[in-house]
């Protein structure tokens, strides 16, 4: 990890969580270490008191009715971990791991859980340590929380389970050695702090909103070297047009198209053309990528907040003693901004597949068939579009609602639930499929270019061209296509393409 980035607990800022998606390392703000022993010593002053308070010493769910007798506190914690660690399917990835330790331990650091500072510190080790819990994927229902895949992450901590080093699956007590630690054992209350919480499925919907970003950006670019390749019109971009509409995004991402065409060469040569309109996949991109924008701006209003919450239950606030239980591990808000990227997905991935059939038709775009020389020999960008509609019609499927579900869980206790971790997850997969769809356009849209030479695009949109062709020569004949695409997928996918309007994402 080349840095460090410090987290304050309650106001980390999504830039910053971004980073530590990416790979940086975490600490956290030492100030909050006597928050957090407060809260540890009023669970232990409630336990001395022989107090019957709910998740300190009673069962859990259903059975919080039954109080625990006070020398079965630790296995009470103990027994919640290994029976809730029935999470099934893929591993999460290391990265979303990372992400995970790190949502839980700011979580934590908020001194209103009842833990001991030393299971904060041992979330931030393991990190540190890249000794990273191996997390299931499935079995979350996004309430009472991320219950199953945060109780593999609570399992490796008492030495249960298995975790990965250095890419290498381990035993978690051998883990913890390497990492430095020794098992815990859990005091009262630790282990439904640490399950108890949306942590997954932030971490999940997070990085799925980077992602969305990405392909974002991608896709901007992509359409303005489009509406070149097609000799369209930027006059639909004019401000008037925006202002007198007034949304926000789409004002924003019309001066971004205004931006990077400004000096084309291409447009200056048919000021004059008879062609009165373009098909409104090129038209309207600042009234439907707008939309966008203004949902994944909100999305990520949402998320940042859940990112820096406390969602555990029972909640401790040490300057009155009070242990109050609520419902901040219901993972509503995660599920339905889930649930508005995965809509703004499927639109900027549906809208890019137009422009790319746009660019294979002669009679619309003017160009070659299929965008190559010698039609017929060669088959061009046929397929290639063909990929790019299933990836938009399987997005479509995935971008369902899923917050509108609901399976009661725990004999009716937990009646209602929010299904956010699997509209989080689904969210890669989607970002994915763009990606792969904004790839195909991208050379698509660079090939269109080529074919007006020696007229010049923009300088901005030449140098986004430069990009691509950096990576992808010009498609003269056929040639295995798989290769290119994957480069090009690359480029989206590394984020190459959001210094051309990095501005306006943020």
């Amino acid at each position: 990890m080349a840095d460090v980035v410090q987290l304050n607990p309650g106001s980390v800022p999504l830039a910053v969580w971004r980073q530590v998606s990416e790979g940086s390392g975490f600490k956290l703000d030492p100030g909050c270490r006597p928050g957090v022993e407060a809260a540890q010593q009023t669970v232990a002053d409630i336990v001395a008191r022989g107090e019957t308070v709910y998740g300190i010493n009673t069962g859990f769910g259903r059975l919080a009715n039954t109080s625990i007798p006070g020398d079965q506190l630790a296995l009470l914690q103990r027994n919640l971990v290994l029976s809730h660690a029935t999470g099934t399917g893929a591993p999460l990835a290391e990265s979303t791991v990372r992400l995970i330790l790190a949502l839980k331990a700011a979580s934590l650091a908020q001194g209103y859980s009842g833990v001991a500072w030393a299971t904060v510190e041992a979330l931030l080790r393991l990190a540190e340590a890249d000794v990273l819990p191996v997390i299931p994927a499935k079995g979350s229902v996004g309430a009472s929380g991320d219950l199953a895949p945060l109780a593999h992450m609570a399992a490796a901590l008492i030495g249960v389970g298995e975790v990965t080093h250095k890419g290498e699956v381990i035993d978690a007590a051998a883990g913890l050695k390497r990492a430095g630690l020794e098992p815990l054992v859990l005091g009262p209350k630790e282990g439904l702090a640490l399950l108890n919480g949306t942590q997954v499925s932030t971490a999940l919907a997070l990085e799925g909103l980077f992602a969305a970003d990405d392909a974002f950006a991608a896709a901007t670019v992509a359409g303005a070297l489009c509406v070149d390749a097609v000799k369209g019109s930027d006059a639909p971009f004019d401000a008037r047009i925006q202002a007198v509409r007034g949304q926000p995004g789409q004002q924003q991402m019309a001066a971004v198209y205004r931006d990077l065409m400004v000096g084309s060469q291409i447009r200056q040569s048919h000021l004059d053309c008879t062609r009165v309109q373009d098909p409104y996949s090129l038209r309207c991109q600042p009234q439907v990528m707008g939309a966008c924008l203004d949902n994944l701006r909100y999305a990520g209003q949402v998320l940042v907040t859940e990112a820096n919450a406390v969602s555990d239950n029972p909640l401790v606030f040490a300057e009155d003693g009070a242990v109050l239980s609520g419902g901040n591990f219901h993972a509503e808000p995660v599920a339905m901004a889930a649930d508005i990227i995965a809509v703004a997905l499927a639109e900027v991935g549906a809208l890019s597949e137009r422009r790319i059939a746009l660019l294979m038709d002669p009679a619309m775009s003017g160009l070659p068939a299929f965008l190559v020389a010698d039609g017929g020999l060669n088959s061009g960008f046929m397929i290639a579009q063909v990929t790019a509609a299933a990836l938009a019609s399987e997005n479509k499927s995935l971008a369902h609602p899923a917050s509108v579900d609901s399976l009661p869980t725990s004999a009716n206790q937990e009646d209602h639930v929010s299904m956010a971790t699997f509209a989080a997850r689904r969210l890669g997969e989607m970002a994915d499929n763009v990606a792969g769809i904004v790839a195909v356009e991208l050379l698509a849209a660079a090939q269109g270019i080529e074919f007006h030479a020696p007229m010049v695009t923009s300088p901005k949109l030449a140098e986004a061209h430069a990009v691509i062709r950096g990576e992808v020569a010009f498609y003269d004949k056929d040639r295995y296509w798989a290769r290119d695409l994957a480069a090009a997928k690359t480029l989206v996918r590394d984020g190459v393409f959001r210094r051309f309007v990095g501005a306006v994402l943020g």
